[in-house]
């Protein structure tokens, strides 16, 4: 049987805390975490006489935005009450710190690394969808756009 150490992302926790001017808020455990990622946008730029090639220089950083999901529990409320603040009372952008833990996180010692999102604002929440004939279970998913990224281990 392989060890768990050998599979640390197919195990994977993700915390996620929010901290910021009179804020520190923790959203709790999430079990996806996609759109970590930044791309540049390139200008191609040609010049005369030259046909063998065209130059390109980068341009500006794209980040996309990141996608938290999870089952919905106790700690959803959170998200619902920071969403909510968010606008009626004006928060403002914040930064997100996203821990991925390994399987082990209940020792509080195996975290694989961090992200620090700056500059942080909730795009979207998703609910679950609910019908009589279902058989799934209820999941949320955050969005969160953001002005780019640190990566710590």
């Amino acid at each position: 049987m392989a060890s768990d150490s050998l599979f640390p992302v197919a195990l994977a926790q993700f915390s996620v805390k929010l901290e910021g001017p009179n804020l520190e808020f923790k959203l709790g455990l999430f079990s996806g975490c996609e759109g970590l990622s930044a791309e540049y946008a390139f200008d191609e730029v040609m010049e005369g006489g030259n046909n063998a090639f065209v130059h390109k220089l980068p341009g500006r950083v794209k980040y996309q935005n990141v996608k938290l999901t999870r089952l919905i529990n106790a700690d959803s409320m959170n998200i619902a009450a920071w969403f909510s603040a968010y606008q009626s009372r004006g928060l403002g952008r914040s930064t997100a710190i996203i821990t991925m833990y390994d399987s082990h996180h209940e020792s509080g010692s195996n975290i694989l690394c961090k992200w620090t999102l700056r500059d942080v604002h909730p795009m979207k929440w998703t609910g679950p969808s609910f019908a009589a004939d279902g058989s799934g279970v209820a999941k949320e998913t955050l969005e969160l756009a953001h002005h780019g990224f640190e990566w710590t281990t």
